[in-house]
């Protein structure tokens, strides 16, 4: 069984994963309370899915009673620039690393089933495979697997990949040797915690994702609480500064797939701020993005254009204060008040 193994995570390596590792489904038996104390506090906001099916998402085991082995991979996504650089230009958006090009999900779950039916064919099991679209918990999981650990800012990362890394997880009824978890080596560092242009994080290793800028452009939907807006900054779709300023990132290898790198990085702010529904399906079809639709897009573009100081993008806005969509009206008007007040 050691030698099918190490002839999986051959295989898995040539799907493009940096890292495997196994744990048995009962690997992480306090995530549960875990999982609900967070619920408890409602620092999952709107996210009302985290909600549901928590019998399954705080007890792997559950979600599939005949599995035996979970094989937790890591998949690279790092950037070959710095992300805290498209921080610099006012005048365009910051678009998070994982959405600048292909849609991850459709790379990684490929990967994922081209190492599963390889396991299929070599031995006889069955086998489910999860990346980011069912009540799993990747990231304990992938603690327990010894692929890394949860760092202060509650992401995954490792010595020898640093955090630019999607998870995947191949459930198998296959009883495999599991690995031993690995340690928490984040020591005194803080930089995560303290980066966060939010405050987003109440102490080390917790996440109030109400205050989350990934959360607040991506999940959030309606107007943005006004406290919270001036530290959006220019960032219109998620946010990397956590993720950027981890020194373990210095081991960061080559993103896996190149499609990771696509179109989307920095656009134009003015030249989203007039994209129609139409418009923005076709210039995001196949990217991440597309999932938020064109008004909240845009709502998260005139908080930007609101942050900006460029009065040359006042217009921009004034053209959106009557939009159909409220929130974006709201952002719009918003903007148009913070360019008066700052010309």
């Amino acid at each position: 069984m050691n030698e099918l193994k190490a002839r999986l995570e051959q295989e898995a390596r040539a799907a493009g994963f940096v890292s495997m590792g196994v744990c048995r489904p009962d690997a992480v038996p306090e995530t549960a309370g875990r999982l609900d104390a967070f619920l408890a506090e409602g620092r999952h906001g709107q996210m009302g899915w985290m909600a549901e099916r928590t019998g399954w998402r705080g007890n792997a085991a559950a979600l599939w009673p005949e599995a035996r082995s979970v094989v937790m991979l890591a998949h690279s996504y790092a950037p070959e620039h710095d992300p805290l650089a498209d921080l610099e230009d006012p005048s365009r958006g910051a678009v998070s690393v994982y959405a600048q090009g292909r849609d991850y999900h459709d790379v990684v779950k490929k990967a994922l089933k081209r190492v599963a039916r390889w396991l299929v064919a070599e031995a006889e099991c069955e086998v489910k495979v999860f990346t980011d679209t069912a009540p799993v918990m990747e990231k304990p999981l992938a603690q327990a697997a010894g692929i890394g650990w949860q760092g202060k800012h509650t992401n995954l990362l490792s010595r020898e990949f640093g955090n630019w890394v999607f998870l995947g997880a191949i459930f198998t009824t296959l009883e495999l040797e599991p690995d031993a978890p690995e340690a928490e080596h984040c020591g005194s560092c803080r930089r995560c915690l303290d980066v966060c242009p939010t405050d987003a994080f109440p102490a080390p290793f917790q996440l109030d994702a109400r205050r989350c800028i990934s959360y607040l452009t991506i999940e959030h939907r309606g107007p943005v609480e006004e406290g919270l807006r001036e530290g959006l900054g220019n960032r219109i779709y998620g946010c990397d500064d956590c993720l950027a300023v981890c020194p373990w990132n210095k081991f960061a290898v080559a993103a896996s797939d190149l499609r990771y790198h696509g179109p989307h990085r920095a656009p134009d702010l003015a030249g989203l701020a007039v994209l129609d529904d139409a418009a923005f399906r076709q210039r995001f079809a196949g990217s991440p993005i597309k999932r938020i639709g064109r008004d909240r897009m845009v709502r998260n573009v005139c908080y930007a254009i609101g942050n900006s100081g460029r009065e040359e993008l006042r217009p921009v806005a004034q053209s959106l204060c009557e939009d159909e969509d409220s929130a974006v009206a709201d952002a719009a008007r918003w903007a148009v008040g913070r360019l008066w007040r700052s010309s």
